[in-house]
């Protein structure tokens, strides 16, 4: 009897393994900050116009100078996250040393008539100082009283310049920047770009300085009082030290943003010793991420790129031309931004940070050959 062979069915294609796709991204991953700092770097030098997204050509003056911004307050994010993020503690009054950066180095150059280069050192000496004199009374408390305590500083600090306190801070109208005492490339409107390098290096030194703390054992330390103060006390350790010390050094890095910020906007005026902007800097760690490695950062360049560019966006031909319910809310930059915070707290718990990861787990979950296993 002859046999009879069943025809050969091919086998299906092979699946590529999750483990070679994501070896392949975790390889590239940490060359991803080089990449962005690259990038970075060439910006000033394109030409290259994005209607919609910027008003002008990327090396435009105030395409550079949004950009410069952005990145002071990408800094000023990452600083605060040391104290919310990475040890847990929730102040209303950060915008106080930023505040005492941006004054101080105004009052030292426009008043005094300091150079900048002894100026701007002398202002971020003051923030520090003022925060670890503020810390040191503030964190003798603890929860909302803390928070309670650092806000109430900073309501007596945003009515000092509100009334003009000695007559050095020009009161409700602010006090512009006397560029007699600037060196000459850091003035005019040709020379913005070199108010960009100067906000770049402000931000990588910043996460220079974040990363490093977080990975030394303060860093541990700190994350040990974020999850469990009471742990650290049982070990020794003395919880009050280290937070004074992360305190202090976040003031100290909001004062030297502080001074950077008033070199790029010429000048100071009172809305920046506001509580708002302690909140706005909540707003951008919690939209990025807290305690990751750059979510503070991504959540503070998009939302002060937002909070410049829906102001336009809301009186845009495109917003007019809705009906009423419509164009309404949209022509309010407060409401757009608030609603985009919303759906990024709903949709991304963790902040932009978790968006990779949830990304690759969607991915690993249509993948055909995940499909087939399950």
């Amino acid at each position: 009897m002859t046999e009879v062979k069943s025809p050969e069915v091919p086998a299906p294609p092979a699946a590529v393994p999750a483990e070679l796709t994501g070896g392949r991204v975790s390889r590239l991953r940490p060359y991803l900050p080089l990449l962005v700092l690259v990038v970075a770097v060439i910006l000033p030098y394109s030409t290259l116009h994005l209607p919609g997204i910027f008003e002008g050509a990327l090396n435009s003056p105030g395409t550079l100078q949004l950009l410069a911004v952005c990145l002071v307050f990408g800094g000023l994010a990452a600083g605060y996250d040391l104290l919310f993020g990475r040890t847990g503690m929730l102040s209303f009054g950060h915008a106080l040393y930023f505040a005492a950066g941006v004054y101080g180095t105004d009052i030292l150059i426009t008043r005094a008539g300091l150079p900048l280069w002894q100026a701007a050192p002398l202002a971020i000496v003051g923030g520090t100082i003022l925060a670890g004199l503020i810390g040191a009374v503030a964190l003798r408390t603890v929860g909302i009283a803390f928070a309670m305590v650092t806000l109430a500083f900073a309501q007596v600090g945003a009515i000092l310049v509100a009334r003009d306190f000695g007559g050095l801070t020009g009161g409700e109208e602010g006090l512009p920047l006397d560029v007699s005492g600037l060196p000459a490339g850091l003035v005019g409107v040709a020379n913005t770009v070199n108010l960009y390098w100067l906000a770049l290096a402000y931000l990588v030194v910043v996460v220079l300085v974040v990363h490093r703390v977080s990975g030394s054992p303060t860093g541990r330390v700190l994350a040990g009082l974020r999850d469990d103060e009471r742990r650290i006390g049982v070990l020794g350790l003395d919880p009050y030290r280290f937070k004074l010390v992360a305190f202090t050094l976040a003031g100290g890095l909001a004062a030297a943003g502080g001074v950077v910020y008033c070199l790029i906007v010429g000048g100071a005026s009172p809305h920046i010793t506001s509580s708002e902007l302690t909140l706005s800097l909540l707003v951008m760690v919690v939209l990025g991420g807290p305690g990751t490695r750059w979510g503070p950062v991504l959540g503070g360049i998009l939302y002060m790129y937002l909070d410049h560019r829906l102001v336009s966006f809301g009186s845009s031909g495109a917003v007019e031309a809705l009906p009423a319910f419509l164009s309404r809310p949209l022509s309010e930059p407060l409401f757009v931004l608030g609603t985009v915070f919303i759906l990024a707290v709903y949709f991304f718990p963790g902040g932009l940070a978790s968006l990779a990861p949830r990304l690759a787990l969607l991915r690993d979950a249509l993948r055909p050959g995940r499909r087939r296993e399950d």
